[in-house]
């Protein structure tokens, strides 16, 4: 990680840098998680294999050691049992191995995960720069692993020492017992010391995951005109804009189209406009724009309200002042709210009509629609 000024870059990484800093096996990463992690299940591993492992193991060396006259009267078989004793040995192992090696392959998940990248094996000149070693030798990170190893020698060594003197009367016990019950003895105290360092290395982990992630997010800090160019980069093209723009407009248009199936009514010009109106009066306090459109797009809803059998009602002066004076998914302006009530009566009568027959009902005819909503009426003269 390349170790810049603090002072200029202070802001965050974008999303951007870190994509590309993890294409180039950039990421955050802490050594002492996996290693905790292989170790705690070597150990958890070995405690469950536990008496069994013992006494088979005790048994392959008791095995090893036997030698009857038929043995001893020919020398070469002596492979054929230390290679037995080697097989039953690593077959013996092969849990501890087996379980090892599936934390080692899954520890990686819990910090950066799986990453598998050539870029960090090209070879780099720079990196033979004699001047850019010594800066990195003396870099915050340098300085922070440095620290750590000195921390890990002390906390590990200290609580080993720690837990070999509080039981030192074990191990002195030792040497009064028969060679398989010291063995079996050793396990045991071996396993306890081993389980009580392993326990201890939790601290480090606990101190280096946060100061890990703090160091790899401020090793990718930028610096403000960094974040300028990228800006410029990504969404300053007059053509990526424009393209952005047309493809927000043609989202909007489906959602919007997605709408006239669902509308009481299509106001029309009869073809230059259309507006598609919605009421529900346990949500709404007046009816409210759901879809409208001019001339092609006028077209096409209208078509979709045909489909979908919506009401379709010829009123220009009236679909003239939607368009132009009502909002998408807004309440229409309450001037017009005479002429909607007027509509929307028309639309329930027809559908009853539809529905259970009876006198068919009369389209309503001028619309009550103020002058200055339509920009199409002729102005009056005195």
């Amino acid at each position: 990680m390349a170790e810049d000024s603090d002072q200029e870059r202070t802001e965050p990484a974008s999303g951007r840098r870190l994509e590309e800093a993890r294409q180039k096996g950039n990421i955050a990463r802490s050594k002492e998680l996996p290693t905790f992690a292989v170790t705690m299940t070597g150990i958890a591993t070995l405690v469950l294999m536990g008496p069994s492992f013992i006494d088979f193991m005790q048994q392959v060396v008791r095995d090893g050691l036997t030698f009857d006259r038929n043995l001893l009267a020919h020398p070469h078989q002596m492979l054929e049992v230390l290679y037995k004793a080697c097989a039953d040995a690593l077959l013996a192992f092969l849990p501890f191995m087996l379980a090892v090696t599936i934390a080692a392959i899954v520890s990686p998940l819990l910090l950066g995960g799986w990453l598998l990248t050539f870029e960090a094996l090209e070879p780099k000149f720079s990196k033979l720069n004699p001047l850019s070693g010594i800066k990195r030798l003396f870099s915050m990170s340098a300085l922070a692993e440095g620290a750590k190893a000195i921390l890990k020698s002390f906390l590990i060594g200290g609580v080993a020492g720690w837990v070999i003197w509080l039981e030192r009367g074990e191990f002195l016990a030792l040497i009064t017992e028969s060679p398989f019950s010291a063995y079996t003895h050793t396990a045991a105290l071996v396993a306890y010391t081993l389980e009580v360092v392993a326990g201890s290395m939790i601290i480090l982990v606990i101190l280096d995951v946060p100061f890990q992630l703090w160091n790899y997010q401020r090793s990718l800090r930028m610096t403000k005109e960094e974040v300028r160019q990228e800006s410029k980069e990504s969404e300053g093209s007059p053509e990526i804009k424009a393209r952005i723009r047309a493809l927000q407009r043609e989202a909007a248009r489906k959602r919007m189209m997605q709408e006239v199936p669902k509308a009481d009514v299509i106001v029309t010009n009869p073809t230059h406009y259309a507006v598609a109106l919605k009421y529900q009066s346990s949500i709404m306090r007046a009816p409210t724009v759901v879809a409208k459109g001019s001339h092609l797009l006028a077209e096409r809803i209208i078509e979709l309200a045909g489909e979908h059998g919506v009401t379709i009602m010829r009123a220009p002066p009236f679909a003239r002042a939607l368009y132009f004076h009502a909002e998408l998914q807004q309440e229409i302006p309450a001037k017009l709210y005479t002429a909607a009530a007027e509509v929307l009566a028309y639309v329930y009568q027809l559908r009853h009509y539809r529905q259970y027959g009876g006198h068919a009902p009369d389209l309503p005819e001028h619309l009550p629609v103020p002058d200055e909503l339509d920009p199409e009426a002729e102005p009056k003269t005195d």
